[in-house]
């Protein structure tokens, strides 16, 4: 794990942090690590009651286990419900930066494939428009991705990317069918992307959740962004 959990805004009815790379953000009945919602429980024992799943309490959205950044936590049943609307009206603000391997020619673009389940469990895969359309009834979910370029290296590229759904890996399975994978992601991984994550040995995926934006009970916008995590920054610092 990069670093432990650094708290952002502690708030009566919500809480900020930025997540470590390596740290699981809720626990299953194989997984015997310690989770964010260990750390939670035993820091803000109050949370325990909070929410629809007393697995997850106070979790509003999740990052992967390899994947830092911010995240909101809800305090308070109010905050929950109020956040729990944002987020399904799509009026709360996340973004992401990522670096991934190539150079992007366009300076902005939207992906827009569809996500299902893979056919290997564990992961997910992205379809295309026509595959929803011919199965109706499959369980394919929408999703949208916009990319921006930050800056150009000869064999990769950094983006800023917004997402207006919230599925599970997205960002990852989308840049990855994109044909741009993300530096240091051994799921959705190409043989070429493989053999240059095992050379670099970065041991996390290049994707940091960099910006939150929501509003607080009062109505009021909040936001909050942090920097790439020191280990990221050597690496941009080597890369051509």
């Amino acid at each position: 794990m990069e670093k432990d959990i650094i708290i952002i805004s502690d708030q009566p009815d919500y809480l900020v942090i930025n997540k470590p790379a390596g740290l699981l953000v809720h626990g299953a009945s194989h997984i015997k690590e310690k989770t964010l919602v260990d750390w939670l429980l035993e820091k803000y024992p109050a949370i325990s009651q909070i929410g629809e799943d007393l697995e997850r309490p106070g979790i509003m959205h999740r990052l992967d286990k390899d994947v830092s950044g911010l995240m909101v936590i809800a305090k308070s049943q109010a905050a929950y419900d109020s956040l729990k609307e944002q987020f399904k009206t799509r009026t709360v603000n996340k973004e992401y930066t990522a670096l991934v391997y190539g150079k992007i020619l366009k300076d902005e673009d939207e992906i827009n494939f569809p996500i299902k389940r893979s056919t290997q469990g564990f992961k997910m895969a992205a379809v295309p428009k026509s595959f929803l359309e011919k199965n109706p009834d499959a369980n394919v979910r929408n999703a949208i991705t916009r990319l921006e370029v930050i800056k150009r290296f000869i064999n990769f590229t950094l983006l800023k990317l917004t997402i207006k759904t919230g599925r599970t890996h997205q960002i990852r399975v989308h840049l990855f069918a994109y044909g741009y994978p993300i530096v240091g992601d051994n799921l959705y991984v190409n043989k070429q992307s493989k053999l240059k994550n095992k050379k670099y040995n970065l041991g996390r995926v290049f994707l940091v959740s960099t910006h939150l934006e929501f509003n607080d009970l009062s109505g009021e916008r909040q936001s909050f962004s942090v920097g790439l995590p020191e280990n990221l920054q050597e690496f941009l610092v080597q890369v051509k």
